[in-house]
């Protein structure tokens, strides 16, 4: 990872619903090509500022910079058109679309013939196949609709979409919740090539091995604030266990209580 501009910094930022303070002043950041795994109990904030970076919803305070400028993304659009992607679960493809379709949504090859725009289909075909093996997706057919598609090899069409279409930073909530034993290893396996291509990832997960398998880096949110912003390297699954349920704390407290 290097030492430049972090991609995305947040400084201060909050976020209220009425009375309620859903997030406290987060401070974090993410680098280029770092996978940051977003830890957190139900209820943490972790959804709430997943939405603030992809311009789902705006803060109440504080400042957000993406490449080292100041950001108020007003839509998800905005986000995306900067390169901010975001991959939930149940995913955005079309399922009765095949995989090309898919991959080219919005942005086909076409040339005119007598004034009429006609899809290059092998074209779009070569540049998908491409795309794909460059992140070792296997995928039978290219022209198999979505529908026939395992979670996996749909979440990785996701991905490599994102990617080839020039994204700087994905987030990925929860993205295998839905996937089996096998698929959850290569998605993870495809999370670390997203990355090594110098793209940011945060990965909202529930489950802890995930987070130490492929994350740089975890960040664990409680009651709306970062409780722990750790290199995976220098941590271990009890300590972010007591950062997550407030553990830490409680023993703290109960130390200083005990001395006086």
């Amino acid at each position: 990872m290097s030492e430049e501009q972090p991609l995305l910094k947040l400084e201060g930022v909050t976020k209220n619903f009425g009375a309620i303070q859903a997030l406290r002043g987060i401070d974090m950041h993410i680098s280029r090509g770092e996978v940051v795994a977003l830890l957190g109990d139900n209820g943490a904030g972790k959804s709430t500022l997943v939405k603030i970076i992809s311009g789902g919803l705006q803060p109440s305070s504080g400042k957000m910079s993406f490449e080292g400028q100041e950001r108020h993304f007003a839509s998800p659009s905005e986000a995306k058109a900067a390169g901010i992607e975001t991959v939930y679960q149940d995913l955005s493809l079309c399922t009765n679309a095949d995989v090309v379709a898919n991959f080219f949504m919005g942005r086909e090859i076409t040339r005119r013939v007598l004034g009429v725009p006609i899809l290059q289909e092998r074209e779009m075909e070569e540049v998908v196949a491409k795309a794909m093996a460059d992140a070792g997706t296997r995928i039978p057919s290219l022209r198999t609709n979505v529908e026939h598609l395992s979670g996996g090899q749909r979440q990785a069409i996701e991905l490599n979409r994102f990617v080839h279409w020039g994204g700087k930073l994905v987030l990925l909530d929860e993205p295998f919740a839905a996937l089996g034993v096998e698929q959850t290893r290569r998605g993870l396996e495809m999370i670390r090539r997203v990355a090594d291509r110098g793209i940011g990832v945060v990965v909202i997960t529930h489950i802890m091995a995930q987070a130490f398998q492929v994350a740089d880096r975890i960040v664990v949110i409680r009651q709306g604030t970062v409780a722990g912003d750790l290199k995976t390297s220098e941590t271990n699954p009890d300590q972010v266990i007591d950062l997550i349920t407030g553990a830490t704390l409680s023993r703290a407290g109960k130390d200083r209580g005990g001395s006086n």
